[in-house]
């Protein structure tokens, strides 16, 4: 894949500073358009262009609320590495129930 195919990608995962800000520009607009054809008398008629507005602030919002908490693909991998080190860290054995109690007196075995 293209490094320009992968930076599209991760910008659509990941939502940043300046989309943000992109978004309350976009709910802003929307909130003066309406009051604009609130004003104007004509609200109810400029249902078409309201009902696209809405979709893209609706659209937007839902991108925020989901890619605010994506893991980039870095954070996921270190998120990956963690894990299997404390998966292998539980499934050591360190001399448990490997039937060579006598060694270890301590644990009630016998000695010899």
């Amino acid at each position: 894949m293209s490094d320009s195919r992968n930076q599209d990608r991760d910008q659509d995962q990941v939502y940043g500073p300046e989309r943000a800000q992109h978004l309350v520009a976009l709910l802003r607009a929307l909130a003066q358009r309406i009051e604009e054809l609130d004003q104007a008398g004509r609200l109810l008629d400029a249902a078409p262009e309201l009902q696209t507005l809405l979709g893209n602030a609706r659209s937007e919002l839902f991108h925020y609320e989901v890619r605010l908490t994506y893991d980039t693909p870095e954070v996921a991998e270190s998120r990956r590495i963690v894990e299997d080190a404390e998966r292998a860290g539980h499934d050591l054995d360190f001399g448990t129930g490997d039937g060579d109690d006598d060694a270890y007196p301590w644990r009630g075995g016998s000695a010899a």
